[in-house]
């Protein structure tokens, strides 16, 4: 008796504990999708590459698994690539596996169909590229896959297969016995003593002391003892937007609402799963005291250094990195932070959580951000164990703000690029790993990018509730165009529809849509969708004058100089 390649792919990933696939069918992999899911591996099907990529990127995140896309050859392999880099950028371990066309004739340039070198192309993007040459190699390819894009800094890693190896035939018994499960995929990397007893020491002469927790730290699924070392020590500590929830925003040490004088003041700042990259000003002054000095845990020595020095590097997986603080920090405790730093924080904390109930408070019409955000908010207090996806410009940034967290890994972004169009991506891989309900609050050109996904939301009956801050624009939707290119003027570069009707591309797919201009009317359409446990989009109609250029990022968008003669 004899199998296909086909049939080893499907049985080398389930050996390897991949139960779903994101992707989208086409030449030579559709037969593939095909035999995933009559052997028993839940396909997702999407309407572009890239949202499935990117939500096999966040179902690695939450579940330290590689998720698995799948796209055809070319233009497929192409439409995937973005969410594989956005993937090995965000340290999200994924796997893109792509059909691809003959090597014979692709290497010699003679114009197969969709011919494409697709491994060289994907090299730049990912962590690591490999192709299955030999039927006889699938299960070893994957095998590598999988430990690759876990093991160190996770990261995203695409597989070629071409076609005609999925085709090719071996002895079953062979074939069973060249499959198999990797052992220890992601091993620990315990930090040296001497790394955690110089980390203490600097936190020890502080007298400002300061935690930031990145999105590695809610990767790392060390919950438990990130919050032990947190309370034992008593240091204030600054969730990044994926880290809210690791320990909830309500928490007394969390000084999220004190950010910038946090970071402005800290003379030693403790780095987990967080990096010193534009989100946090690269480490420079004047954002962060000059003085300050950095401790940073990190699985990668080669993070250190990058942007400031680490006085104090600790080389090793966050958990074990954790575990060796507390336990030396048990046996020779630590002075906790002077009552003075503790009480500036808390004092600024409180300062603008008042603010915030201002803007919450207030209530124009038509609707603007804060009072949309604020109706949003209402509801998710209620139901903490929400998931919550953000995309947009304002969107994001003011969500970040005001959306509280609770519990970790309840809060998916757009991560360390910034980059628009994970949302309905993230979304459904959202709904699908965990089963709970989703809300993915978008920008309405950020939700452009992915919004025919709702398709995809709406044919698995997810149970995801899309809330579109509706503007009209990118940033704001009121731009008067200056200038004009034809006998009537073309909108301005930023202005979309205003009047744009989004809830009906729900209805058309069989969803519940709702169109609301009012905060009470969003309270109620938001709360009938997260009861009804079904696909839901709520088009929530914004000023158009809401919202500012490029959000907290506008010195990174160059304006124009005027010139004279």
């Amino acid at each position: 008796m004899t199998t296909d390649g086909f049939h080893l792919v499907v049985a080398a990933l389930q050996a390897n504990g991949v139960d779903t696939i994101y992707g989208l069918v086409g030449i030579p992999i559709t037969d593939l999708a095909r035999t995933a899911q009559s052997s028993g591996i839940r396909y997702i099907g999407f309407r572009h590459e890239s949202s499935a990529g990117n939500a096999a990127a966040a179902a690695g995140y939450l579940t330290q698994r590689p998720g698995v896309c799948l796209t055809t050859s070319g233009p497929g392999f192409l439409n995937g690539l973005p969410a594989l880099a956005n993937a090995t950028t965000n340290c999200f371990p994924m796997i893109q596996i792509s059909g691809s066309s003959g090597r014979a004739i692709v290497d010699l340039q003679r114009g197969d169909y969709q011919d494409l070198d697709q491994l060289n192309a994907a090299r730049p993007f990912a962590k690591a590229a490999y192709r299955i040459g030999r039927v006889e190699d699938i299960g070893r390819g994957i095998a590598r896959a999988v430990r690759t894009a876990i093991s160190g800094r996770p990261g995203g890693v695409y597989l070629d297969i071409p076609g005609e190896v999925l085709s090719q035939t071996m002895e079953t018994a062979a074939a069973a016995a060249s499959v198999w499960q990797i052992v220890d995929p992601a091993p620990r990397q315990l930090p040296a003593p001497d790394a955690v007893e110089r980390a203490l020491h600097v936190l020890a002469q502080a007298q400002r002391p300061l935690i930031v927790l990145g999105k590695g730290a809610a990767y790392a699924q060390a919950d438990n003892a990130i919050r032990e070392f947190v309370e034992t020590t008593g240091i204030p500590f600054l969730p990044m937007s994926m880290a809210k929830g690791l320990l909830p925003d309500s928490h007394p040490q969390s000084v999220a609402a004190a950010r910038s004088l946090a970071i402005s003041r800290a003379d030693a700042v403790l780095l987990i799963g967080a990096r010193l990259n534009w989100l946090l000003g690269h480490g420079e002054s004047p954002q962060w005291a000059a003085d300050a000095k950095f401790i940073q845990a990190d699985i990668a020595a080669s993070e250190f250094d990058s942007n400031q020095p680490i006085v104090a590097p600790l080389t090793g997986d966050i958990g074990s990195v954790m575990a060796a603080l507390i336990q030396e920090v048990t046996e020779h405790p630590i002075s906790v932070p002077a009552a003075d730093w503790t009480s500036q924080l808390q004092e600024r904390r409180s300062a603008n959580n008042a603010k915030m109930r201002e803007r919450l408070a207030e209530n124009p019409h038509p609707m603007r951000f804060y009072n949309a955000l604020g109706a949003i908010r209402a509801v998710l207090q209620q139901k903490p164990d929400v998931y919550v996806i953000n995309e947009g410009a304002n969107a994001l940034d003011l969500a970040r703000n005001i959306i509280d967290i609770e519990l970790p890994r309840h809060r998916l972004d757009t991560g360390t690029w910034g980059v628009m169009g994970i949302g309905m991506g993230y979304a459904i891989a959202a709904a699908v790993e965990t089963g709970r309900p989703v809300v993915a609050i978008e920008g309405d050109s950020a939700f452009g990018f992915s919004g025919m996904e709702i398709e995809t939301i709406c044919r698995y009956r997810l149970p995801v509730t899309v809330v579109i801050l509706n503007n009209g624009g990118v940033y704001r939707g009121d731009e008067i165009p200056s200038g004009s290119v034809t006998s009537e003027k073309d909108p301005a570069p930023t202005v979309l529809n205003a009047g744009a009707r989004h809830e009906l591309l729900a209805q058309a797919f069989g969803g519940q849509g709702y169109h609301v201009t009012t905060p009470a009317e969003l309270t109620a359409a938001l709360s009938e969708a997260l009861a009804s446990n079904r696909p839901a989009l709520i088009d929530c109609e914004l000023d158009p004058s809401a919202g500012v250029e490029s959000g907290h990022l506008a010195n990174l968008n160059p304006a124009k100089t005027t010139t004279s003669s």
